[in-house]
Formats: structure tokens, sequence, C-alpha cells
């Protein structure tokens, strides 16, 4: 499996660092996330420069797709150059979306009239782009996943986990990053938040 971590220049730490690397627990399996964006150099809000793993194209070729937060989102979503070359495709894709990332879904027309999820700062500007917004930390619809504050990457990830791999490997990765002492709580908490929206075969392809 191979999955994009849509990361935008002012882009929040927290949504594409803990979700690629909750995903890429399953590297023994062959699975790899990246950091994909539009530009070699992205920085983060906080003033943290990394390089990108892929380029933006390369969110059309991968398996899934997950976007993340960052304060310069609204200019990004009014940026149709920039949005005409984000090329996705839920019929064959698991696509996911975080916080104001929740944003850019919407002007890519993934959303439609779904209730998502997205955080509290973006909530009024989600709700102008003509999208319902719920008061929940996660939600799914069939292949299109938006889930709401910065600690909902840990969602996005398993549920990616779970629907692609199985819940089992969800269960595995979010393990290994719980908390000590709190492990299994912490992963009770996390597959129930996600366990509403999964097949009924709990794991399998699309």
């Amino acid at each position: 499996m191979q999955i994009a971590v849509l990361t935008f220049d002012g882009f929040n730490e927290l949504d594409s660092f803990i979700a690629a690397m909750i995903l890429n627990r399953m590297r023994a399996k062959g699975w790899a996330a990246y950091i994909t964006a539009p530009e070699a150099q992205v920085t983060s809000m906080n003033g943290v420069t990394v390089q990108r793993q892929r380029p933006l194209d390369f969110a059309g070729e991968a398996d899934a797709v997950l976007i993340g937060s960052g304060i310069r989102t609204r200019e990004i979503a009014a940026d149709t150059a920039l949005l005409a070359q984000i090329s996705l495709d839920p019929s064959r894709q698991l696509i996911g979306a975080q916080c104001s990332g929740t944003l850019l879904l919407a002007k890519l027309g993934l959303i439609g009239d779904l209730p998502a999820c997205t955080d509290l700062t973006t909530k009024p500007w989600v709700i102008e782009a003509g999208v319902r917004v719920i008061d929940a930390p996660f939600i799914a619809h069939g292949a299109v996943a938006t889930a709401g504050g910065c600690l909902a990457a840990q969602y996005l990830a398993a549920w990616a986990i779970a629907r692609l791999g199985s819940l089992e490997d969800a269960a595995d990765a979010l393990h290994y990053v719980a908390p000590v002492g709190e492990k299994a709580a912490y992963v009770d908490r996390a597959l129930a938040a996600i366990r509403p929206f999964l097949p009924s075969d709990a794991g399998g392809r699309r």
C-alpha cells in the first residue's frame, strides 16, 4: 500500500507526522506513507521545514490519501490552479482529511451534502463551503473520511489500516504508539471511534 499524506506550507505537524508514523508501522507488510507536497520543502506552522518525499501528483497514484491541516488552508482552498493538480478518486482510493483539510475535500467536491468533521476554528469556513459539520471526532462515508482535532490523526490512520489491511493490524499499530499503562484503553477508544464506519468484514479491501 502506497499512501500520500498531503502536506502544505504552514502545515500542522501533528496531523502529518502522527498519521504517517502510525501508517508506517505497516512497513513490514509492504506499506509506505509519504509526506507529499507541491514544493520540494514545506515549513510547518511552527517553523519546522521538511523535505517532501513525494510530489503532489503522487496523490493520484496512491492507494490512500490523507490531507492534513495548516494555517494556510484557506489560501490553498482558493488556489484553483493548485487544486487542479490534486486528482483523487474515491472509487479506487481511500481518502481522508483532518481539520482544515476537510475544507480542501469540500472544494474538491468529495463531500457534497454529507456530514463531516473538522476543528472548531475551521468549522465556519467548512459550513460556508456548504458542508454540514457534526460535533464528532471522526466520520466516514464509504471511502471518504473526515476527522476533527489534531489528535484525531490516530483515527484517520487506524481507519485506513483497518480498511486496507485488517482491524487487527490497526489495533497493533495503535498499541505501539499508545501510552504505557493505558494501551488497552487507548486502543479500545480509538477502535470504537472507527468501527461503526468499517465494512462488515472489518477490514478487507474496498
